[in-house]
């Protein structure tokens, strides 16, 4: 038996096994964090009239592709029955365990739910529309327990306050920490910022 349940799995799989395989799938730094998404996705649901269970689930699995191999990620883009964008080539696993991971998350854990691979396939970009869901695991990957960067603290604060403005806060702090390290951007990031992290005129 584990010690993590999941309520509801969205899938033909038991708690227990969908949590050993999302186990198996990465080292147990990995797996403590997607269990912190997972609480911090719950609690965030709860605050803003959501589904618990599934905010739960889409947090615990939204890392399950982070560790697969380069090769395999680049096998499954160039595959054309899988109908990925080949500009995804000129990106890495940052982008696309989140983009590319929901081919592995219906392939081995058997959910197909729409909402949910959406939420996992923004969680690292973000963009110009989103859903309460992807808003939920977009912020709480960013927030979670286990994170403990500069500015952590008030990011959980406003995020708690308001779900939008926590979106508008990660987005605005990772642009600044990818220019400032001279880092690509991907493009879906810029135009969300520019959707949800400017400041609004009064």
């Amino acid at each position: 038996m584990n010690d993590f349940y999941l309520n509801k799995t969205f899938s033909d799989l038991s708690s227990d096994l969908l949590v050993n395989k999302v186990r198996a799938n990465m080292d147990e730094a990995r797996f403590r964090h997607c269990q912190g998404v997972s609480i911090t996705a719950r609690k965030l649901a709860k605050l803003n009239n959501y589904d618990e269970d599934k905010a739960a689930l889409a947090g615990f699995i939204h890392d399950y592709a982070k560790q697969v191999a380069n090769d395999e990620f680049i096998r499954v883009i160039k595959d054309p029955k899988n109908n990925f964008n080949q500009d995804l080539l000129n990106w890495n696993r940052a982008i696309w365990h989140g983009i590319v991971g929901t081919y592995f998350i219906k392939r081995d854990l058997s959910i197909t739910d729409s909402e949910i691979l959406t939420a996992i396939k923004r969680h690292t970009t973000g963009d110009v529309e989103m859903t309460t869901l992807d808003k939920i695991v977009f912020v709480a990957d960013y927030i979670e327990p286990g994170r403990s960067f500069s500015g952590v603290d008030e990011a959980r604060e406003v995020t708690f306050s308001n779900l939008d403005a926590g979106v508008g806060y990660e987005l605005a702090h990772t642009l600044q920490f990818l220019a400032n390290n001279r880092q690509k951007i991907y493009p879906k990031t810029l135009a969300a910022y520019n959707v949800w992290g400017i400041k609004k005129e009064k």
